[in-house]
């Protein structure tokens, strides 16, 4: 019984290493490749809002009886235009996604803060608060940069979060790794 359970905490703590892992090298290369990061990230943001918008132009359709057919179809157009928009005038895109990338990382590091000081009985919880305190920093710089740093910051910023996040959740996992113990780990 003891070794299922062990068995289980450690394929847990092995997908959280790798998913750790996975983050940092992608956090990585967004800050390698910033211009490239940033054209990913506003065309990713543009393909959800063109799909959403398919999405609730088939559910107006198929919902047509139900009434307000006509508002559901203006907002799936609104979600439409608004991706094709990103689309045609990606600078402007860019511009956008970066301030509303300022406000999300604000949000971010307050809620990561949050998270810390509740992990604060585990070991390694400072890595977290360090990150909260590292993704509020980032979102200010952001507010205090923008618009002149846009097409570089974008993806510069998201890869420095992304990078701290896998690295917090290394150390996470690395710290229930220890918490385990000895004699229930199997070779």
């Amino acid at each position: 019984m003891t070794t299922n359970i062990s068995d289980n905490l450690n394929k847990n703590n092995n997908r959280s290493l790798w998913m750790g892992i996975i983050l940092s090298v992608l956090g990585i290369i967004a800050i390698a490749l910033p211009v490239v990061s940033t054209i990913f990230a506003e065309t990713w943001v543009a393909v959800i809002l063109i799909s959403a918008g398919f999405a609730k132009l088939f559910y107006a359709y198929n919902t047509r009886e139900q009434g307000g057919f006509v508002w559901k179809i203006l907002l799936s157009g609104l979600y439409i235009a608004t991706g094709v928009m990103l689309f045609i005038y990606p600078r402007t895109g860019i511009l956008t996604l970066t301030l509303l990338l300022g406000s999300f990382l604000l949000t971010e590091g307050v809620f990561e803060l949050i998270l810390a000081f509740k992990l604060r009985p585990q070991q390694n919880w400072t890595w977290v608060l360090s990150d909260g305190i590292i993704t509020l920093i980032l979102g200010g710089m952001i507010w205090f940069q923008w618009p002149f740093n846009a097409p570089w910051l974008l993806g510069t910023l998201v890869g420095a979060s992304v990078l701290f996040t896998g690295v917090s959740r290394v150390m996470l996992s690395l710290n229930g790794r220890s918490t385990l113990n000895p004699s229930d780990q199997t070779v």
